[in-house]
């Protein structure tokens, strides 16, 4: 492939061809024209003329006062009394196009000098985004990866910030183009808050196609899909949602299930007053078929016992676990006196009777007892209780103390 010359030396041609014809057309000289032959032969062709000088390189558009540079893509600026900082520059001779060439740029700045965080950027809208464009070269989107970088080491005289900027060519021509890359912008701030702009000398690069050394190049198919993974917000706080609310729900239902399996405190009902219960247990025991079965001793028995367990409970020790002669020495000291003491003593020493001797009561003796221990529990119930629980369970008045051992005891 040819090489793209640019327009000075496209335009060299021309003005040779222009200047051959201005010659031929002028009057002949009355000297010999040097150069010519000695026999007045025709002068020396153009093509043995000397090639014309190579163009100058570009200069800057305009020079400010302070001795700053200013380009289409860059406008250095050095604030007065501040030194220009020193950069080092690298840039590759060959590239390829659509292939980025990176920009290697080492600025050596004072301690209290920073380098810009974001290194380099180009506004897609700004002259030096079109000057870059129009000398064929753009930069990739740094949000795609691909943006400038930087890296800043401390010495021992100030610091070292190597910048690196990515270009990627992109000759308008196939084939190979040689390109040049305008001056770029490298901004420091120093420690006073002035900003310091310098800009990095232009750069050639001789860009081949990719595909140059191939000789009959085909279309390469798209490459294979890469998974791409979309943030859905909707659905990200949908399952945040549902885990939470399932953990909630989970905690809940066990404080639930914990609080009613929880132990209850079930209240137990009052308990009975000692005379009450005396009272039914004797009227319980009246009502029974013990006496028709000939069962005396267990009758006479179940009566001892009713009257002894109701004498602790209503004096305060175990009526069942005493012996007659502890309950006797126990009811004695007992203030203000029980008032039926001697029957109570009566009664126990024939209980005991019954009980140790062998005895077998008769069906008297079994109604007698029964009678004697009603009597016991109506006159040692309390005074402020006795009238409203004087009378027994079924509502009849307690037995009258006349005829029987009942009334003989009865005080």
């Amino acid at each position: 492939m040819t090489p793209r010359r640019s327009p000075a030396r496209a335009a060299r041609p021309l003005a040779w061809a222009a200047l051959a014809a201005a010659l031929a057309c002028a009057p002949p000289a009355g000297a010999q024209q040097p150069g010519a032959g000695a026999g007045g032969g025709p002068a020396a062709r153009d093509d043995d003329a000397p090639p014309p000088p190579p163009p100058p390189a570009p200069a800057p558009a305009a020079t400010p006062r302070g001795g700053g540079s200013t380009w289409a893509s860059c406008a250095e600026h050095v604030p007065p009394g501040a030194t220009r900082p020193q950069i080092q520059e690298t840039f590759p001779r060959n590239g390829f196009s659509g292939y980025a060439a990176h920009l290697e740029v080492t600025v050596a700045h004072g301690k209290g000098e920073t380098v810009l965080p974001e290194g380099f950027k180009v506004q897609g809208d700004s002259d030096a985004a079109r000057a870059l464009e129009k000398a064929g070269f753009i930069l990739p989107e740094a949000d795609a990866g691909a943006g400038p970088t930087s890296e800043t080491t401390a010495t021992d005289t100030g610091a070292t910030t190597k910048l690196v900027i990515p270009f990627v060519p992109l000759p308008k021509e196939p084939g190979r183009s040689v390109l040049q890359l305008p001056p770029v912008p490298i901004a420091v701030s120093r420690a006073s808050g002035e900003l310091v702009t310098v800009c990095t000398r232009p750069h050639e690069i001789v860009v081949e196609d990719p595909i140059a050394n191939e000789r009959d190049p085909k279309v390469k198919p798209n490459p294979a899909p890469r998974p791409q993974r979309e943030e859905w917000v909707l659905a990200k706080l949908l399952t945040f949602g549902i885990l939470i609310g399932a953990a909630l729900g989970v905690l809940v239902a066990w404080l639930v299930r914990r609080w009613l399996r929880r132990p209850r405190v079930v209240a137990a009902p009052p308990p009975k007053l000692p005379w009450v219960a005396a009272l039914e247990e004797l009227e319980e025991l009246r009502r029974s078929d013990l006496l028709s079965l000939g069962r005396t001793d267990e009758y006479f028995d179940r009566v001892s016992d009713c009257v002894r367990k109701y004498l602790g409970a209503r004096y305060g020790f175990d009526g069942l676990e005493t012996t007659s002669d502890e309950m006797r020495a126990l009811l004695a000291r007992v203030r203000p006196p029980v008032p039926v003491l001697p029957q109570i003593a009566k009664f126990l020493a024939d209980c005991d009777l019954v009980k140790f001797a062998r005895l077998q009561p008769t069906e008297a003796d079994c109604l007698d007892a029964i009678e004697r221990g009603e009597v016991i529990v109506h006159r040692t119930t309390p005074p402020a209780v006795r009238p409203g629980e004087a009378a027994g369970p079924s509502g009849k008045q307690p037995p009258p103390a006349t005829g029987g051992r009942a009334a003989e005891e009865a005080p």
